[in-house]
C-alpha cells in the first residue's frame, strides 16, 4: 500500500460546492478532519490517505473535488 498526499484546491466562489459534493458520497474519509485553508480564504485542502495507486487515492473523494486535486505519492523520511 502506498501514501498519498491528496491536495485540492478549489476558489471562493466554489468553496460552497466543494463541501456540498460529498452529500451522499461514500467515502471513509466523510465525517473525519482534514487540514484546510478555507476559513483563512486560501482555500485548499489536504488529506493523507492509503491506496495502490494514485486514481485510488482520488477515488475516495467525490468526482467534483477529485477533479480539482492532485494526488502525491509520499513517504517519511527522517529530517537531519
Amino acid at each position: 500500500m502506498n501514501h498519498f498526499l491528496l491536495y485540492h484546491r478549489h476558489s471562493s466562489a466554489d468553496c460552497a460546492a466543494s463541501f456540498a459534493a460529498w452529500n451522499g458520497f461514500a467515502s471513509h474519509l466523510r465525517g473525519t478532519s482534514a487540514m484546510s485553508t478555507c476559513a483563512h480564504n486560501a482555500h485548499e485542502i489536504w488529506w493523507f490517505v492509503d491506496a495502490p495507486d494514485s486514481a485510488a487515492a482520488l477515488a475516495q473523494l467525490p468526482g467534483y473535488v477529485a477533479a480539482r486535486t492532485l494526488a502525491l505519492r509520499v513517504s517519511p523520511v527522517v529530517i537531519p
